[in-house]
């Protein structure tokens, strides 16, 4: 998947829009500081989430910590594989490493989320401090 029409979020999620229903993820970068995941606690199937509101859980080798939800909305989907491989999130952070998919409550929600360039900006700036 390409990065240039994902929306990125200040906490290292991304999210991919087909109509109605975002893809959520952590970014290549989060999934760097973690280090290796060895576990993720999906979200539950029906389940709706408030914009930034802890989603799934994740577990590596150096931390635990939550994934929020990029925009609100109701889980039509979860990445049942990783509970089995949730080092795809490390080898695919874009690709078959996706967390849930969910229908969004407000789409204009997005407009609060980065773009890859701003994105690419503000990791630059987190690295500098």
């Amino acid at each position: 998947m390409s990065t240039k029409d994902l929306k990125f979020t200040e906490k290292h999620e991304w999210a991919s829009v087909n109509g109605n229903i975002a893809t959520f993820g952590i970014t290549d970068y989060a999934q760097h500081q973690f280090g290796d995941i060895v576990f993720i606690e999906l979200p539950a199937m029906g389940k709706s989430y408030g914009k930034g509101a802890a989603c799934a859980n994740i577990e590596s080798v150096k931390a635990v910590a939550d994934m929020y939800a990029p925009v609100s909305g109701e889980v039509t989907e979860v990445n049942s594989s990783l509970e089995n491989a949730p080092e795809q999130i490390n080898k695919e952070p874009y690709g078959a490493g996706w967390v849930c998919k969910v229908k969004m409550a407000d789409a204009a929600e997005l407009d609060s989320l980065m773009d890859e360039s701003a994105y690419e900006n503000y990791v630059k700036s987190v690295e500098e401090k």
